[in-house]
């Protein structure tokens, strides 16, 4: 196992940084720069996928293994040294963009160090999230890792064989997990076990790795073609193939009968205390989970109002629940016959909105987009899901929608909510315009918090009537179906993991009150069972947005305009909530 080892960080590396903050222009803080950058480029090292994502390409054949006591060592060193850094500056003498940036740094910094004191290691990965699935993704050809030259396919050849040891040294730290009482559900367990299987193959040729070897660009030698594919054949036959082979017979034979029946994390040792670190970290508030589940018990009770408004508007006779299943089930709303209609349906909602959006934003981002169909080895497993793409444009954000019988992809699941949340304008238009604003400190322009960057993506749902959609009922219906869905998350999330609810107990309220299937609900819960507290973050930024928009909208009056509001909220990127808030405020102050 090669240990990918931090870069010295002396405080000699730094010396120009601390300098008295009175010899330099608050409009100009070279010397923070400076330490943002190097934090950055710290970072690229430490989070080689994570700078891959980023575009930048320097370490894409380096594989850490993250989850280690080891590495995490070096991680908590790394974030601790930082911290002392962006302490011996005064706030007060930096200018508004740098106190933005240096509050959002020593929160990270905080945050990351509290983050290291629980024993989530002993969860290498589970059935939503983890590097098994993210490989397939990389060394298909089609995600994140490029494979446009001789130097990107010798690149995957590195980075994909080093999995074999982050395998091994998963299966060591499930292990530790197993002697502690720390092991997921039994019921996640069971879907991890056939996404390992559906890995192997006796056939390298057949393997979703051996894409690339059909995607040779143009102008690669003959001799180059022959070598790398030989390699790529040997690489899935003889380390790719054995590791997930290895994996599911672990899960298999070993992790599964230990797999715990209960569903919540307060089940795990010091699960409690894990479960309110992770609602402030992903709501980026102090928030109780308390009241995070009434927050989400109100928005369900207003929802459903709004809901049974719209049943009554198409003249559907019976509960809400028989509404529900009406739109689950009745053929007229399963229009699709193959994996293309339903490809071809999304972009005609982007054609649709697209004539509404130069009112709303006075920015659009650069960066191309794309919808396609997620790739069959995760579809089954899979949400529809946004990709970011790259600052310089050569990689496209892409809309990625699973797609397992388009004869029974159902239209009012959201339809047209879910283009405006994961495409436009929701994440590609945060994340692109963020990416490409070269003003701010690269661990900004890369960064993210989900309760601004989901926030903002659910709040964009709420635009539909001002984009031109929603004009059918049932499409309202579908995005009020959203908005409950979301609603419900802060209601089931928070019981789940602090007040006992079981997965099914969990599952029968989300089907009693939205329009979801059993095998949805089944997914939805099991992944909030798998990432305790991520899917709060959604529902508590997007009240916080609507409620900055109302609130500015009344203060200024005739002075309110729809797309300052939304451009300033997006022009700094991803950011916690206060922050942002604090941020906004002065915007409004500066409006009157």
């Amino acid at each position: 196992m090669k240990k990918i080892l931090l870069i010295a960080l002396s405080a000699a590396t730094f010396s120009g940084c601390f300098l008295s903050n009175s010899n330099v222009s608050k409009e100009d803080n070279k010397e923070l720069a400076t330490l943002f950058n190097n934090y950055y480029e710290d970072r690229m090292k430490l989070f080689p996928l994570e700078a891959t994502t980023n575009g930048d390409n320097r370490y894409n054949d380096r594989l850490p293994i993250e989850f280690t006591n080891s590495y995490r060592d070096t991680l908590k060193t790394f974030y601790s040294n930082y911290l002392t850094y962006i302490s011996k500056y005064d706030r007060e003498a930096l200018s508004a963009n740098d106190q933005i940036s240096f509050d959002i740094f020593k929160r990270e910094m905080q945050m990351s160090i509290e983050g290291l004191s629980f024993n989530d290691n002993y969860i290498p990965f589970q059935q939503f999230w983890g590097l098994p699935l993210t490989m397939g993704q990389l060394g298909s050809g089609d995600g994140n890792q490029p494979f446009k030259t001789v130097k990107d396919y010798e690149n995957w050849l590195a980075r994909a064989g080093r999995f074999a040891a982050w395998s091994d040294s998963a299966i060591v730290y499930f292990r530790k997990g197993m002697e502690t009482k720390a092991v997921l559900p039994k019921s996640l367990v069971e879907k991890m076990i056939p996404q390992m299987q559906a890995m192997v193959t006796d056939d390298p040729t057949k393997s979703l790795f051996y894409q690339p070897m059909s995607k040779f660009p143009a102008g690669f030698a003959e001799a180059d073609k022959n070598r790398l594919t030989e390699s790529y054949k040997s690489l899935i036959s003889q380390q790719l193939v054995p590791s997930y082979k290895k994996l599911g017979a672990f899960l298999q034979t070993e992790y599964l009968p230990v797999a715990r029946t209960t569903s919540g994390i307060n089940a795990l040792p010091n699960g409690d205390k894990y479960y309110n670190f992770l609602s402030r970290f992903w709501t980026t508030t102090t928030k109780t989970p308390d009241e995070i589940y009434n927050t989400g018990l109100r928005e369900v009770k207003r929802i459903r109002g709004e809901m049974e408004k719209t049943k009554n508007q198409v003249g559907f006779n019976g509960d809400l629940n028989a509404f529900f299943e009406f739109m689950k089930t009745d053929k007229q709303f399963m229009p699709f016959k193959t994996p293309e209609d339903v490809l071809a349906a999304f972009r005609a909602i982007q054609s649709k909105i697209d004539p509404h959006l130069d009112s709303m934003f006075g920015r659009r981002p650069k960066t191309p987009f794309e919808v396609r169909q997620t790739e069959a080895f995760r579809a089954a497993s899979a949400s529809a899901e946004y990709n970011q793409g790259s600052p310089d444009g050569s990689r496209p954000g892409i809309f990625y929608v699973p797609i397992l019988d388009a004869t029974t992809y159902n239209t009012t699941s959201g339809f047209e909510s879910l283009f405006l949340h994961e495409a436009i304008p929701g994440h590609h238009y945060q994340i692109s315009l963020q990416q490409e604003n070269e003003g701010l400190p690269k661990f900004r322009r890369f960064a993210w918090y989900g309760a601004y960057g989901e926030g903002w993506a659910l709040y964009c749902e709420s635009l539909g009537k001002e984009l031109g959609l929603y004009t059918d009922p049932y499409q309202y219906m579908g995005a009020l179906g959203d908005e409950i869905h979301r609603a419900i998350r802060l209601v089931v999330d928070v019981a789940i993991h602090t007040k006992g609810w079981t997965r099914e107990q969990a599952i029968k309220y989300m089907m009693e009150n939205e329009a979801i299937s059993e095998q949805g609900a089944t997914a939805e819960i099991e992944r909030y069972m798998a990432i305790p507290a991520q899917a709060l973050s959604y529902k508590i930024g997007a009240l916080k947005i609507r409620e900055l928009r109302d609130k500015y909208q009344q203060q200024l009056g005739d002075k309110f305009k729809l797309s300052a509001f939304h451009d300033e909220f997006l022009k700094d990127g991803v950011m916690p909530l206060e922050i942002v808030e604090n941020k906004m405020n002065a915007w409004a102050e500066k409006k009157k």
